[in-house]
């Protein structure tokens, strides 16, 4: 058994991962795996550099980070950060400060590398146990079969500034990398004034949707997505849409790892949150506080993925990008 630590950085969240890896049996055992929002990528986009008071917060996570760190004792520790400080002019900021925190400098990795990551954390444990997950069935509503799930395997991975898509079977065949995610569809299109629209336009909507489908078919230009036989969902927009499929009283990991939510209760749930105010987003149980002004803009993402796969249902997983770091470390 090895001690691993794994942290990812996104554009909206940091996360960590603290875990024994079992090379025997294939298996990381979490000793404490967490996430906080911290929007990294506050303004990126359109600035083209991290804020001050961006990598502030994301600077007093990595210090609670170090603390949870020390005390279970990691004997290794890898540090991954994705797309808002890919895009970043002022990213040395951002890594000398994670160096002097932590003691590991950042990897600041490609799309290609993050997709494979994800599909890594995503299939691992779906490789010679498809039955095994299929039977953690929705509950309230979620819907879902018995059956084993088919490959290849379609991994997404929908984070706040882009969208990873992998193809593969046991290994990766196909990936790629494209800038429309929850955090960045949000700031581009739904921001006026410094202030979200609330609920979107018409012509927000529509102008989100155009981007998406833009991006799904440049992302199809490298990977055959309608292929898969399996979608498979990874990250907070689609957990947390999961979350409301599944009628949940409040987050459970374990209710949602696994989870088949049709395609139908996407569209439904996509169609509330894209016509509700900040307040009815907020009160939904599910709701991560720092998920109310992006959920619409994620899920839509979601949405026009299965639209343009085909797919009659995505199979929600809580393991992805974290748990391939963990392996990688490992």
């Amino acid at each position: 058994m090895t001690r691993v630590a794994a942290i990812d950085c996104g554009t909206n969240s940091i996360r960590l991962l603290v875990a024994d890896a079992d090379p025997r049996t294939g298996e990381l055992v979490d000793l404490d795996r967490r996430m906080e929002i911290v929007r990294l990528g506050q303004g990126v986009d359109k600035t083209g550099r991290l804020a001050p008071e961006a990598l502030q917060r994301t600077f007093a996570a990595c210090r609670t980070y170090a603390e949870i760190i020390k005390e279970l004792g990691a004997e290794r520790v890898r540090f991954v950060a994705t797309s808002a400080s890919r895009d970043a002019e002022n990213r040395d900021d951002f890594v000398r400060g994670v160096l002097d925190i932590l003691g590991v400098e950042p990897e600041v990795i490609s799309g290609d590398q993050e997709a494979e990551f994800s599909f890594t954390g995503a299939t691992r444990e779906l490789k010679g146990q498809n039955k095994r997950g299929a039977e953690r069935l929705p509950q309230k509503g979620g819907g879902g079969r018995r059956e084993g799930l088919p490959t290849p395997y379609l991994v997404v991975d929908i984070g706040g500034g882009s969208t990873e898509f992998v193809v593969g079977d046991g290994e990766v065949r196909a990936a790629r990398s494209v800038d429309v995610g929850c955090v960045r569809m949000t700031e581009r299109h739904l921001v006026c004034d410094g202030v979200v629209t609330d609920p979107p336009t018409e012509a927000q909507i529509a102008a989100i949707r155009a981007d998406i489908e833009a991006a799904l078919d440049l992302a199809e230009q490298t990977v055959p997505l309608r292929e898969a036989r399996t979608l498979v969902g990874l990250a907070g927009s689609v957990t947390t849409v999961a979350g409301i499929a599944l009628g949940l009283d409040a987050y459970e990991s374990a209710a949602i790892h696994h989870s088949r939510i049709p395609y139908a209760r996407v569209a439904e749930i996509v169609d509330r949150l894209t016509r509700s105010t900040h307040a009815e987003r907020a009160a939904i149980p599910v709701m991560h506080p720092g998920r109310v002004d992006v959920i619409a803009a994620g899920a839509l993402v979601l949405l026009a993925i299965m639209d343009r796969t085909g797919a009659q249902e995505v199979v929600v997983s809580e393991h992805d990008i974290l748990d391939g770091i963990g392996w990688s470390v490992a």
